[in-house]
């Protein structure tokens, strides 16, 4: 897409074709935030933003795309109240900066605090806050590379087959759990942490 064709749907705001564009993973970040800005009350344009920077972000390679564009799209998205899918982008992102991700810790809507509790870069002091929340929320925490040993210990035994599937395949996972879950009742969170224990040896 040519700059001068983004340039005339943003005079012309033209927010389909806008939507069209922003559907392109390798869009460059910067024609994102030209396109953001003068639109970013409209919905489904927020939506479409915000699904491209979490399309092109990876969680297993988190240098890639990271870039100060980026953070700057992700702190604005956060506070964006034209979609509310917008912040849950943001909460799973591993490129949000700590302190949005302290503040969407105390969001008002469960699933956005959950995407907190499973981004592999929330800093353990934030997920600590969560184990007496609700149940969607705690939930992520098992799976999480940087919930703090004692609370893995305690959902080591949680009643949810799931959780203690997460925490079998958490690469974090000390020994111990580890050793614990191969005793579990489930056969394929028992062979989950023999897998595990097979990459730590």
């Amino acid at each position: 897409m040519s700059k001068n064709a983004i340039e005339n749907a943003i005079d012309t705001k033209d927010t389909d074709t806008l939507i069209e564009i922003l559907e392109d993973k390798t869009l460059p970040i910067e024609d994102i935030k030209k396109i953001y800005y003068p639109l970013r009350n409209h919905k489904e344009l927020v939506a479409q933003v915000a699904m491209n920077l979490s399309l092109r972000t990876s969680v297993y390679d988190r240098e890639k795309e990271y870039s100060e564009t980026m953070v700057e799209l992700l702190r604005d998205l956060a506070v964006n109240e034209a979609d509310m899918g917008a912040r849950w982008a943001v909460a799973k992102n591993p490129h949000t900066p700590e302190d949005v991700l302290s503040d969407l810790a105390k969001d008002k809507i469960n699933l956005v605090r959950a995407l907190v509790a499973t981004n592999p870069t929330t800093p353990s002091n934030i997920l600590e806050k969560f184990f007496s929340d609700e149940k969607i929320v705690r939930d992520g925490l098992s799976g999480n590379p940087n919930t703090p040993v004692k609370i893995l210990k305690i959902l080591a035994s949680d009643s949810d087959k799931m959780v203690r599937m997460r925490l079998a395949e958490n690469a974090k996972a000390p020994k111990e759990i580890l050793k614990e879950l191969l005793k579990d009742s489930d056969v394929n969170v028992a062979k989950a942490a023999e897998v595990n224990m097979d990459k730590l040896s």
